[in-house]
């Protein structure tokens, strides 16, 4: 990792009042609420705003969508007013440009790796992604996969060479006994974590939470 900053770090899919105290409490950056009525960790908007009316505006509040439809994205930006939209489909530089237009807020885009070729493809949203994902991507046989949030790892040393221009963040299978070498090999400045601090799908333990932000933010101690 470069520098001597900490990693920051994103809780995501968090459902719960006692896993956002917790999460804000150990030192989070980022708390992401999913909007995607298939995923376990699905909550509605008002759920959402309701979790995070507690929380400071230093942490960052993040609304997860997949493919969503303006008026899907207005009524979160009405009732959860999130700092940033997190893009999880297969939006196009040209959706990213309108929403941008739209809402004037921080977008980031998940990009799917799973071999060499794919970290160069976010080169496309150079112009329109603020930020940068970098996610496992699902086999095709894996069923009922969601974009993101399987527990599922990939290379880590495939973005060691990838210099990216827009920054980004490491997603992907983390936990708290992995995620200080993924930094190390990947050479991420932030990480993002869902599946590894739960119990169950949708389950988050707090616990587990506290473990994960404590090893990601010791790196380099």
């Amino acid at each position: 990792m470069s520098g001597s900053s900490p990693a920051r770090v994103k809780i995501c899919g968090l459902s719960t009042p006692e896993t956002v105290t917790a999460a804000v409490d150990a030192g989070a950056d980022y708390l992401g609420f999913a909007f995607i009525e298939r995923s376990k960790r699905f909550v509605t908007p008002e759920q959402a705003a309701a979790l995070a009316a507690p929380v400071p505006s230093s942490v960052l509040k993040v609304a997860l969508f997949v493919d969503a439809d303006d008026a899907a994205i207005d009524n979160v930006m009405k009732v959860l007013n999130p700092d940033i939209l997190q893009l999880h489909g297969d939006e196009t530089p040209e959706r990213l440009i309108e929403l941008k237009s739209r809402y004037g807020v921080t977008l980031m885009k998940a990009i799917a790796i799973a071999g060499p070729e794919d970290p160069i493809k976010s080169e496309i949203y150079r112009d329109s992604a603020d930020l940068l994902l970098f996610d496992a991507k699902p086999p095709k046989s894996m069923e009922n996969a969601l974009p993101g949030g399987n527990g599922l790892v990939f290379d880590w040393s495939l973005l060691a060479g990838q210099k990216p221009e827009t920054p980004w963040m490491l997603s992907g299978g983390l936990t708290a006994e992995n995620v200080r070498e993924a930094i190390r090999i990947s050479g991420a400045e932030a990480v993002d974590v869902s599946s590894g601090v739960e119990d169950a799908p949708g389950r988050k333990n707090p616990e587990l939470i506290r473990k994960f932000i404590k090893a990601a933010k010791s790196v380099g101690d």
